[in-house]
């Protein structure tokens, strides 16, 4: 006997709430589904986003961090 997977259900939110948690412009976040291949969900007319969607849209925006540059003292 197989078993099988239970569905989860996901904390999908809409355009304006994923915005707000990426703290970027609802319509820079459309532009990039659009345009850039943000991931998203079509669910009808409306875009919504997993909780896998926005972290993959955060990492897609990761600045890595920068070594500390040393000043040079002037004489």
């Amino acid at each position: 006997m197989a078993l099988t997977a239970v569905p989860t259900i996901e904390d999908f939110t809409d355009v304006t709430e994923t915005a707000r948690r990426l703290g970027i412009g609802a319509r820079r976040l459309r532009d990039g589904v659009n345009h850039m291949g943000f991931p998203a969900h079509r669910m009808g007319r409306r875009l919504m986003f997993s909780p896998k969607d926005r972290a993959e849209i955060a990492e897609m925006h990761r600045i890595p961090a920068q070594p500390k540059r040393r000043r040079s003292r002037a004489a």
